[in-house]
């Protein structure tokens, strides 16, 4: 006779995604281990990312952004300062990112912090927590506890990216109903689709990413002068150099016409080198045409990115018709909130 499964109450069910385990965490360390602010943050290249934060203090919201090299919690993933610093005055070491921070209206009298990891080992961000004033030495001995609680992150983090991967896996096998017949790209309906799945994703992880745009200079001409035969060589050419271009695996569409578009696996301070390369490797196979890239952000998503990317394309058209080569439209790259040069 098989066995009932025991019951659960739905409260005490483990996070399976790693954002609902991170909103734990902060909410769990803001009750229990009060700081100005409370963070899981992403490191990816110059930028610290916030993905889920508990402020009381700062104003500091998801997506926020600051700059990797004089962020407080570089020198402590390095092991260069400790994990809980109760007074940062006491540590010089600190004192670059603590005066680089206050530049930007941000206060730094106490710093928590203790990393993330990947599933390979390597640093995929931290937890980490600040407060304007200095808090008592006691805080000293919440480090264990903050130790716990990012080396839980890291294994729901990596449970999560399996999960995902699988996903992803399974998904790419389109159906014809997602692919272009001409170019065998995504058409417009995968490509919508595509977005739709993995907003959550990008946003749970903070992942890097940058979508690009492209519309071909010359198909009217080809089709009008050569015909439509020549003009469909045209359209596969486009996707052959492009699928030559960009990384296996990012999504790559044919939205109708002669519009094509990518999402790469980029961060924000990547995609204008990118949108340069692809517009002139698609000038070298006698396919010019316009390009518009922008960031994706957690704060923003896949339809911000794509309508910044959309008016840095048509952007690029105009300065094209105007001033001859000039660089690809890129929209939504700022500087991380606060930058400053190392010290040597």
């Amino acid at each position: 006779m098989p066995t009932r499964l025991t019951e659960v109450a739905a409260e005490l069910v483990p996070p399976r995604a790693f954002d609902a385990a991170c909103r734990m965490v902060v909410d769990y360390l803001a009750d229990t281990v009060p700081m100005g602010v409370w963070a899981v943050s992403r490191v990816v290249g110059r930028r610290q990312t916030m993905l889920v934060t508990a402020d009381r203090t700062y104003g500091l919201r998801p997506g926020a952004e600051v700059a990797w090299s004089t962020s407080l919690c570089r020198t402590m993933s390095l092991g260069s300062t400790p994990r809980v610093v109760p007074d940062t005055a006491l540590v010089p070491d600190l004192a670059e990112a603590v005066d680089a921070q206050a530049r930007d209206a941000v206060r730094v009298g106490a710093y928590v912090g203790t990393p993330v990891l990947q599933p390979d080992g390597s640093l995929f961000g931290t937890v980490v927590g600040l407060n304007p004033d200095p808090l008592p030495e006691t805080y000293l001995a919440h480090e264990t506890l903050l130790d716990l609680l990012s080396s839980l992150l890291s294994s729901v983090l990596e449970a999560d990216s399996t999960a995902v991967e699988t996903a992803r896996a399974l998904e790419r096998a389109v159906s014809d109903a997602e692919t272009d017949p001409l170019t065998g790209l995504l058409n417009r309906r995968g490509w919508q689709r595509w977005m739709e799945r993995e907003e959550d994703r990008f946003r749970r992880f903070g992942d890097p990413a940058a979508v690009v745009m492209f519309d071909l200079d010359g198909l009217k001409t080809v089709n009008d002068t050569e015909g439509h035969d020549a003009g469909d060589r045209y359209l596969r050419r486009t996707a052959r150099t492009l699928l030559g271009a960009v990384r296996t695996g990012d999504p790559l569409a044919r939205l109708g016409g002669d519009e094509f578009g990518l999402v790469a696996s980029v961060g924000a301070d990547d995609a204008a080198r990118l949108a340069d390369r692809l517009q002139a490797v698609l000038a070298d196979a006698d396919v010019p045409c316009s390009v518009g890239a922008a960031p994706f952000r957690v704060d923003g998503g896949f339809a911000q990115a794509l309508a910044d990317a959309d008016a840095a394309m048509y952007a690029n058209k105009r300065a094209r018709k105007t001033a001859g080569a000039v660089h690809a439209g890129v929209a939504g790259v700022h500087e991380p909130a606060v930058e400053v040069t190392p010290a040597h």
